[in-house]
């Protein structure tokens, strides 16, 4: 008698890798149950047995990209000695990391975010999480600069953080839009022109 539930040559990174190529290209609106089910190769109740729910499944989507598609921006920035060195990293790896041609362009993160804040508060929640994690990694890298010496005391590195995190997540939009992996790095490199100034700003938040 057959049994519900999983397979048993049930392969859960595999599972997740298909279920992330679909939620990064169409959105967690645009998901549906059955999408995931025919990119997944698995029935709706293997789905809902091995991950719960269609939230609980992308909450584990988000893990693994994070995993897979996050170290070669984030992973590792211990080793650049200046912190503008360590944030043009982030925004060349960025500018190919969303403009690869065997990935759908852009980032996840930024890109996958329900429309109806009502409907999906919790997703729209972790997706906002991560999202400020981007901004909180630059801060945390502008105070250890801030220590050695590398960044004046008097510069706004909270305003530094939104600043490049911004341009992070817009290149991300832009990727999606078909701007090129050439364009995108001169985005990089041009938001880095404005180094000199931030670091000498001690502008406050209103």
């Amino acid at each position: 008698m057959a049994t519900r539930g999983r397979p048993p040559a049930f392969d859960r990174d595999d599972a997740l890798d298909k279920a992330l190529g679909l939620f990064w290209e169409r959105g967690y609106d645009n998901t549906s149950m059955a999408d995931l089910s025919t990119a997944m190769e698995l029935r709706p109740p293997s789905i809902y047995a091995a991950f719960g729910s269609k939230e609980s499944l992308f909450d584990e989507v988000i893990i693994h990209y994070s995993k897979l598609h996050g170290t070669e921006i984030w992973g590792n920035l211990e080793r650049f000695k200046h912190p503008k060195a360590a944030t043009h990293h982030v925004l060349v790896a960025s500018a190919n990391a969303f403009t690869r041609d065997d990935t759908p362009h852009g980032c996840l993160v930024v890109l996958a975010a329900p429309q109806a804040e009502s409907n999906h508060a919790t997703v729209n929640q972790t997706l906002r999480g991560y999202r400020r994690k981007v901004t909180e990694i630059l801060r945390n890298l502008y105070v250890e600069g801030q220590r050695r010496g590398h960044i004046p005391s008097i510069a706004n590195i909270d305003t530094m953080a939104t600043y490049y995190a911004t341009v992070q997540h817009g290149m991300s939009i832009q990727a999606r839009d078909g701007a090129t992996r050439a364009e995108m790095i001169a985005v990089a490199d041009a938001a880095m022109t404005t180094w000199p100034n931030l670091i000498s700003s001690s502008q406050t938040r209103r």
